[in-house]
């Protein structure tokens, strides 16, 4: 053998052992390798949208059905969403609120650093109350609120300015949270509000919550009657969703709708799902728990669209003595259970 071949063969030698080494990284239990430092949910969404195992899925919804023999759920069950989607793999729990107002929610209660404390708590409970589900943690921001006034153009609905959305982006940041801008039309319309939240919505860790009650078709100030939604409503948001995962190459949407009367969605039968948006029906209302329980009954359980939700009032839930606040060990009671968890 010469000299040439020799030193040949040894850097081939070489160039093995380093891949081996550097295929044998640290490993985690599930045998996946340690990553140095955290990536942002940016990033992750960013550099690899994972894809969809369907028997996952089957098997996850199945699960949710939480032993519902009636037909009605798991529902769905064989439509499946596009690569890198979060539910049913994931259960998002959601603060929300309005940064200008202590009255809307916790978000405008307490400082950032506070909110993570607090919603990092709530994270582990649902950890801890449902190993089987990892927890995807999320700030609910009403960008576009309902308004006792009716401003310049007569819509009753005031648009949070940019810096505001990035402050709530910003915050969401600090705990590797995903970000749902909410939208209380008033008397304007989705056609004319959801496409102002665009550039944001084409980041992909922002997703969209509707609120049929503030969708006053009838020409009623907000916060006199509860307002409306028609299914035709819902599918403009999935269709616009759909269309700007498609053509920015995004993880699915997650668009949330806000129910707690019969009233609030109509004809829920006719709304579409596309395999880019995975629609979450939120039981919105507020009281006792047994008053809870019977609202997700009638308006979520009984008119299936695709996954559910489910919403926690810190002060309004307890004001009647001596109820307490649901815990996520109540809430996995239900059928089916919500995959969707938002505090107020």
């Amino acid at each position: 053998m010469n000299q040439s071949s020799t030193r040949y063969r040894l850097s081939i030698l070489a160039l093995a052992i380093l891949l081996l080494f550097s295929s044998c990284g640290p490993k985690t239990e599930s045998g996946k390798e340690k990553k140095s430092g955290t990536k942002s949910i940016v990033e992750e969404q960013e550099e690899k949208i994972l894809p969809i195992d369907t028997l996952a899925y089957q098997q996850k919804l199945k699960a949710l059905a939480n032993g519902d023999t009636t037909g009605v759920w798991p529902h769905q069950l064989r439509s499946y969403p596009l690569d890198g989607a979060i539910l049913p793999f994931k259960r998002i729990v959601a603060y929300y609120g309005n940064l200008y107002s202590k009255k809307m929610g916790v978000l405008g209660e307490y400082p950032p650093k506070e909110v993570w404390k607090k919603l990092n708590a709530e994270v582990k409970a649902w950890e801890k109350a449902d190993s089987a589900t990892p927890v995807q943690p999320a700030i609910h921001y009403i960008a576009i609120v309902a308004s006792g006034t009716a401003g310049k153009d007569g819509k009753f609905r005031t648009r949070m300015p940019s810096h505001q959305i990035d402050s709530a982006l910003a915050i969401a940041k600090m705990g590797n949270a995903i970000v749902f801008l909410d939208i209380q039309i008033a008397k304007s319309t989705l056609q004319q509000e959801v496409p102002t939240l665009e550039k944001y919505l084409k980041m992909p860790q922002v997703h969209l919550g509707i609120d049929p009650e503030f969708s006053m078709k009838d020409g009623s100030n907000p916060g006199k009657r509860i307002g409306t939604m028609d299914a035709a409503d819902i599918n403009y948001c999935s269709d616009y969703l759909a269309k700007l995962v498609k053509e920015n190459n995004l993880p699915p949407k997650v668009l949330v709708v806000h129910r707690f009367t019969q009233g609030m969605v109509r004809n829920h039968k006719n709304i579409k799902l596309h395999p880019e948006v995975q629609l979450v029906m939120n039981m919105d209302g507020w009281g006792e728990p047994i008053l809870k329980r019977s609202t997700y009954k009638l308006y979520i359980y009984k008119e299936p669209v695709q996954f559910t939700g489910f919403k926690l009032f810190y002060k309004n839930d307890l004001k009647k003595a001596p109820h307490t606040l649901m815990t996520p060990s109540d809430l996995l009671k239900l059928k089916p259970q919500p995959i969707y968890i938002q505090y107020q």
